[in-house]
């Protein structure tokens, strides 16, 4: 089974979402991952140019943009490792996107640390902005993070609000997978109970 995960640096369901795939595929042979990028910028961008969202977002925007900048500069085959470089920053350690942990991650990954430049650089925006297309023509419409495609079946999520892991992480993928043999399948949704966590969850 081949995976696509379509994910914003910016968001930490996608960050969850992407842990948990990164932890199947790593471990079974039959899943291959490949993580793409998509942009909450870019999707936002009228919003952003009306100034239309309080400060909390307006960030969460900024932080949007600079990592996706940041991983529009560097080589496809590099995007996974500086996204979980750059993920653990944002998300575990609540770093902001600054030119020195741009640089920590690049380093961390065997990357030119000069390319830390491109967090204040616009000349990457059309990359992260046609990346952001490929994304929302594989979903079929404009659509938040994280979208994940289960051999060409592409959903909005699983979102998750914990990482889980060994056989709960199987299970869950398992079942996204009938999902996507079902052809009939539309939509299941139910009330989020809240920011993820980002804790790992082991079967007792």
């Amino acid at each position: 089974m081949h995976i696509d995960c379509h994910i914003d640096p910016a968001c930490p369901f996608a960050w969850a979402t992407s842990r948990w795939l990164a932890d199947v595929a790593g471990r079974r042979d039959d899943v291959t991952l490949t993580l793409r990028q998509m942009s909450l910028a870019v999707l936002n961008a009228d919003a952003i140019a009306a100034g239309d969202m309080d400060p909390g977002m307006a960030h969460h925007m900024e932080v949007s943009r600079a990592g996706g900048r940041l991983l529009a500069a560097v080589p496809g085959e590099a995007f996974a490792d500086l996204y979980a470089a750059l993920g653990r920053r944002i998300h575990l350690d609540h770093a902001e996107v600054t030119s020195d942990v741009a640089r920590a991650a690049l380093t961390e990954c065997g990357l030119d640390p000069d390319l830390a430049r491109a967090i204040d650089d616009p000349a990457h925006d059309a990359a992260v902005a046609d990346a952001h297309a490929e994304a929302v023509a594989a979903y079929g419409e404009p659509s938040g993070t994280p979208l994940v495609t289960v051999d060409g079946r592409t959903f909005f999520g699983p979102v998750i609000t914990e990482i889980p892991m060994g056989a709960a992480a199987d299970d869950l993928l398992d079942a996204l997978a009938v999902v996507a043999r079902t052809p009939a399948f539309a939509q299941l949704q139910r009330p989020r109970s809240g920011p993820p966590t980002l804790a790992t969850t082991q079967e007792d």
